[in-house]
C-alpha cells in the first residue's frame, strides 16, 4: 500500500485536540455563550485539556480540568502550571474506569460555578464541525484518492466529522474505526484500560454522527508495540492512540482490495506526539503489565 500519516501532534499545543478546542471556543464567543466572566470546565484524558488550557489562559477565561490518575505525568504537570485550579478524581466508575466519576464532576462544579461553560467534547457538535473544516479539509486539499482512512475512536468527534467530509470527497473510500479492547464504544465489555487517548467506558453520542464502514478493535500491547516500531522504522514519535491506528493498518492490510493490481493509498491519524508517553507505552516495564 501507500500509507500517508496525518501528523497532528504539529498543532501549537500538540495534538488534534487543539482543533475541537480551538472551533468549540471560537463558536460558543460567536454565539454569546461565553464571555470574560465565564468559567469554562471540562473532562479530559490530557490533550483536550491541555489545548483549552492554552486557548482559554490566551484569551484570559478561567478554566478548571477535570482530570484522573491515567493522566500522563506531563500533562498534569502542564495543566498545574496553566490552571490556578484542576481537580483530580481518584474514585473508579462501574466500569472500572473514570470516565463516568470525571463526568460527575463536571456537572457538580457547573452547578455550583457562576457562569460555567461545559465545552463537553463528548457531544458537542461543534467537535464534529472542527474536524468536518479543518481535519479533513487539510486531506481532501493534499489527495486526489483516497481508499482507505483509519481514525482511532475516543469522544467521536474526530471520526463523525472527518467521515462525513471525506465521504464527500471520496465517495468510494473506506472508513475504518479503530478501538481498543476493553472499550465499550462499539458494544463490547467495558473494562480497565491503560492507555488514555482511545476507547471509552460509554458510546460517546457524537459516534452517531459517524459514517463507519468498518471496525478494528487492537490490544494495548499491540499499540505499544505499533508505537515503538513507527519510532524505530519510521522515525515518527507518535502517542498511543497513534500507535492503535498502525496496528489496525498491520492488522487490516490482507483485507485491503486491489483492484487491477493498483496499490490502495492508505492514511491514519495520528493524534499527538509520544513525549506524555515515555513512562508508558515507551517503558518495558510499564508494557509487561499489559494483557
Amino acid at each position: 500500500m501507500d500509507l500517508f500519516a496525518k501528523l497532528e501532534y504539529v498543532n501549537p499545543v500538540g495534538s488534534i485536540k487543539d482543533r475541537s478546542a480551538y472551533w468549540i471556543l471560537k463558536r460558543a464567543a460567536e454565539r454569546g455563550e461565553i464571555g470574560d466572566d465565564t468559567t469554562v470546565v471540562e473532562s479530559s484524558s490530557g490533550n483536550f485539556a491541555a489545548a483549552l488550557a492554552a486557548f482559554t489562559r490566551l484569551v484570559g477565561l478561567r478554566f478548571i480540568p477535570v482530570i484522573d490518575p491515567n493522566i500522563s505525568g506531563t500533562y498534569e504537570s502542564f495543566l498545574r502550571r496553566l490552571c490556578p485550579t484542576v481537580v483530580k478524581v481518584e474514585q473508579r466508575d462501574d466500569t472500572g474506569g473514570f470516565l463516568k466519576t470525571r463526568l460527575q464532576m463536571v456537572e457538580q462544579l457547573s452547578a455550583a460555578l457562576p457562569n460555567a461553560y461545559w465545552t463537553n467534547q463528548y457531544g458537542n457538535p461543534d467537535a464534529v464541525e472542527a474536524h468536518y473544516l479543518l481535519t479533513a479539509g487539510e486531506v481532501c486539499a493534499d489527495f486526489a484518492a483516497l481508499d482507505y482512512v483509519f481514525i482511532g475512536v475516543s469522544t467521536a468527534g474526530t471520526i463523525a466529522g472527518m467521515s462525513r467530509r471525506l465521504k464527500e470527497r471520496y465517495p468510494k473510500v473506506k472508513i475504518i474505526a479503530v478501538d481498543v479492547e476493553g472499550s465499550a464504544i462499539f458494544g463490547g465489555a467495558p473494562r480497565k484500560r491503560h492507555i488514555p487517548g482511545v476507547g471509552s467506558s460509554i458510546v460517546p453520542p457524537l459516534l452517531s454522527q459517524a459514517t463507519v464502514d468498518d471496525v478494528v478493535l487492537v490490544s494495548e500491547r499491540e499499540s505499544a508495540v505499533a508505537c515503538r516500531e513507527l519510532l524505530a522504522t519510521h522515525g515518527l514519535f507518535v502517542g498511543g492512540s497513534s500507535g492503535t491506528a498502525f496496528a489496525a493498518v498491520q492488522r487490516y492490510a490482507p483485507r485491503m482490495a486491489r483492484g487491477g493490481g493498483k496499490r490502495p493509498t492508505v492514511l491514519f491519524v495520528c493524534a499527538d506526539r509520544g513525549t506524555p508517553y515515555l513512562d508508558t507505552v515507551f517503558d518495558s516495564t510499564w508494557t509487561a503489565q499489559l494483557e
